[in-house]
């Protein structure tokens, strides 16, 4: 039997292709990497001003962006052991949301320790 022009025969479903991610999951990784190093030297360099300034406003900054890396950080790794898998699910809106505020409570944690 042949398929009509753009089609697939009547009758079969169309299933989908098969997963080549390429380099995806490996950039991936990588971006991830990089935004909870980056976040930690953050929190680090928060932490130093914390130490000299000896204030409970900074140390208790540099406490709360501690806490923030380590959400972003158990993220990430989750994140990542999705990517893993052969037809990954998209990141849901609770990582979302928890990534977003983990980056503004860095933020916050900056503007305090100016």
């Amino acid at each position: 039997m042949t398929p009509p022009p753009g089609g697939t025969p009547a009758g079969e479903r169309d299933e989908p292709a098969p997963r080549d991610p390429g380099a995806q999951p490996e950039r991936t990784w990588f971006a991830w990497r990089r935004t909870t190093l980056t976040f930690a030297v953050s929190v680090a360099l928060a932490a130093r001003v914390a130490v000299e300034q000896r204030t409970g406003t900074a140390v208790a900054a540099a406490g709360v962006g501690v806490l923030a890396w380590l959400a972003l950080l158990l993220t990430a790794h989750r994140r990542i052991g999705v990517l893993a898998g052969t037809r990954p699910s998209p990141m849901g809106a609770v990582q979302v949301m928890g990534t977003l505020v983990c980056v503004l409570v860095l933020v916050v944690v900056g503007g305090l320790l100016l």
